[in-house]
C-alpha cells in the first residue's frame, strides 16, 4: 500500500514538473503548433473566429509554453484591457492567500472586518453571513433591488439565511476588497503586488474592483492556478485544499461554481441574472474538467488541468453584451477542438526555420532552400503566391494574417500590412 502511495506522489510530481514557466523579466518559451499536431487552416479558422467575435487577443499555453498567441485589429502584446468579473478569481486567490498567512479565515462572519451594520439586515442574519458566502455567492441577500452593484447598507437587504440561496450578485463580492484591505492592513493593489508580482512576474491594476492587464498576465495567473500554486518550485500558495475548493462545487445549489470561479462539466448551472437552474454542463464543447475565470463580454481564463492547458481570450462582446456566461464558450472549443490534423505531426527541428520581414509589405524571404506547398488565409481558403528561389510574393490587396505551408509540412504565419 506505502509503495502505491509513493508512486501516486512521483507520478502527480511527475506531471507538475513537466511544465515550464516564464521569466519575471517576459522572456517566454514557445511550442511549436506542429508539435501539437495543428494544422495550418484549423488555426487559419480559429483566428478568423476568433475576429469576428471581435476578440482583441487570443493566446493558448501547452504545458506552461505558449503555442498560440494572436492579437487582432490594432491590439498588441502590450496593450491593456480589463478583466470584468474574471477578476473575481483573482480575489478568491488573494483571499485564500490572505487565509494562508493568518490575516482571516473565510469561515469569519463578514461583519468581523466591515462592521455591524454594512447591511439592512436584521442584526442576527447580517451574522450569519460569512466570508465564505461571499466567495461562493450564498450571502441570501434580496437580488430584486435596482442596482446590484450598490454596496450601501441600504442596497443590502435580507432575503434568506445565508448558505441557502445561491445568485450571481455582485455587490458582496464587491465588498471583499473591504474585507481583505482591512485584514491585510494594505490597499488592494498593493497586497496583490506583495503576493505575485515577486514571484510569478505579474503585473497590473486594480482600478477600484476592476482589474487591467495585458493577455500575458492572465495566462501568468491561469498558469499559477494550473501549477496549484506552485511557481518553478516555489510555492506561492502552500493551502492546496483551498486551491481545491476554488475548482470544485462549493455548494450544492449551484454546482458548476466555485469559489468565484465557474466549473465546467457539472449536473446543472445557474446563469448569471436568473434564480433558475439548466440541466448540463456550462460549456458542452470543452473538457469536463475545465474551470474559468470568467468576466463580462467575454473575458476569460480556461484552465483545463487533463490537457496542461490555458487559453486567454480578451475582446467585446462576441455577440450581445453578456455577464459571465455567453454561448461564446461552446463555439471557442469546437474550433479548438478541432485543431488536430489526422496523421503524425513533424518534430520542432523539422519545421524551424527563418523568414523574413514579418510583418510584410507583400514580399518575404526565407533561409535556405524551402519551397512553399500553398498558403491560406484566416478563413482557411488558399491564396495565390509566386516563389522565386527565397523569394515569396504575395498579392498586394492581401492584408491580415496568413499561413504558409511547407513541402516539408512545417508551417509559417505572417502578417501581410501596407
Amino acid at each position: 500500500m506505502r509503495k502505491l502511495v509513493f508512486l501516486f506522489i512521483l507520478l502527480a510530481f511527475g506531471a507538475r514538473a513537466q511544465l515550464y514557466f516564464p521569466s519575471n523579466t517576459g522572456n517566454w518559451d514557445t511550442l511549436s503548433p506542429t508539435r501539437l499536431n495543428w494544422c495550418p487552416p484549423k488555426i487559419a479558422a480559429l483566428d478568423s473566429f476568433a475576429l469576428a467575435a471581435h476578440s482583441k487577443s487570443l493566446l493558448i499555453l501547452k504545458d506552461g509554453k505558449i503555442v498560440h498567441e494572436a492579437y487582432y485589429g490594432s491590439y498588441t502584446q502590450d496593450s491593456v484591457w480589463y478583466w470584468a468579473s474574471a477578476g473575481k478569481t483573482l480575489m478568491a486567490f488573494l483571499i485564500g492567500k490572505a487565509q494562508e498567512e493568518g490575516l482571516l479565515d473565510i469561515n469569519d462572519s463578514t461583519s468581523q472586518y466591515l462592521g455591524a451594520g454594512w447591511t439592512s439586515a436584521p442584526a442576527n442574519k447580517e451574522a450569519l453571513i460569512t466570508i465564505k458566502d461571499q466567495l461562493q455567492m450564498t450571502t441570501g441577500l434580496d437580488y430584486q433591488v435596482p442596482n446590484l452593484d450598490c454596496t450601501a447598507d441600504s442596497c443590502l437587504l435580507y432575503r434568506m439565511d445565508a448558505g441557502t440561496q445561491w445568485y450571481y450578485h455582485n455587490a458582496p463580492y464587491l465588498l471583499l476588497k473591504d474585507v481583505l484591505e482591512q485584514a491585510s492592513g494594505t490597499g488592494l493593489n498593493r497586497y496583490t503586488q506583495n503576493t505575485l508580482a515577486g514571484s510569478i512576474g505579474f503585473r497590473g491594476l486594480w482600478l477600484d474592483n476592476l482589474y487591467i492587464s495585458n493577455a500575458r498576465q492572465m495566462a501568468r495567473f491561469g498558469l499559477l492556478l494550473l501549477a496549484e500554486g506552485e511557481w518553478n518550485g516555489q510555492k506561492v500558495m502552500a493551502d492546496t485544499s483551498y486551491l481545491r475548493a476554488m475548482r470544485q462545487s462549493s455548494q450544492s445549489l449551484n454546482p458548476a461554481y466555485g469559489y468565484l470561479s465557474w466549473l465546467n462539466g457539472k449536473s446543472s448551472f445557474i446563469q448569471p441574472g436568473l434564480p433558475i437552474s439548466f440541466n448540463g454542463p456550462i460549456i458542452p464543447n470543452a473538457p469536463s474538467d475545465l474551470y474559468m475565470a470568467a468576466g463580462k463580454n467575454d473575458q476569460r481564463i480556461y484552465v483545463v488541468p487533463s490537457q496542461n492547458m490555458v487559453v486567454v481570450r480578451q475582446g467585446q462582446a462576441a455577440d450581445s453584451s453578456a455577464l459571465a456566461l455567453s454561448g461564446f464558450d461552446n463555439q471557442l472549443w469546437s474550433y479548438i477542438n478541432a485543431l488536430n490534423c489526422q496523421g503524425i505531426g513533424l518534430s520542432e527541428e523539422e519545421s524551424a526555420m527563418t523568414i523574413y520581414p514579418n510583418p510584410s509589405g507583400g514580399e518575404v524571404y526565407l533561409s535556405g532552400k524551402q519551397n512553399v506547398k500553398a498558403v491560406y488565409d484566416l478563413n482557411g481558403r488558399e491564396v495565390n503566391f509566386e516563389q522565386e528561389g527565397s523569394k515569396v510574393t504575395f498579392s498586394k490587396e492581401m492584408r491580415g494574417l496568413i499561413v504558409l505551408l511547407m513541402e516539408n509540412g512545417s508551417r509559417i504565419r505572417i502578417r501581410l500590412q501596407n
